[in-house]
């Protein structure tokens, strides 16, 4: 996901989903 933020904006939803999964995985 890391990788993506650093790609641009334009994919901000997708950033977000990434995002989202990546803290579900620390709970």
């Amino acid at each position: 996901s890391t990788i993506r933020l650093s790609i641009g904006t334009e994919h901000i939803d997708d950033i977000i989903a990434d995002l989202q999964q990546g803290f579900d995985a620390v709970k």
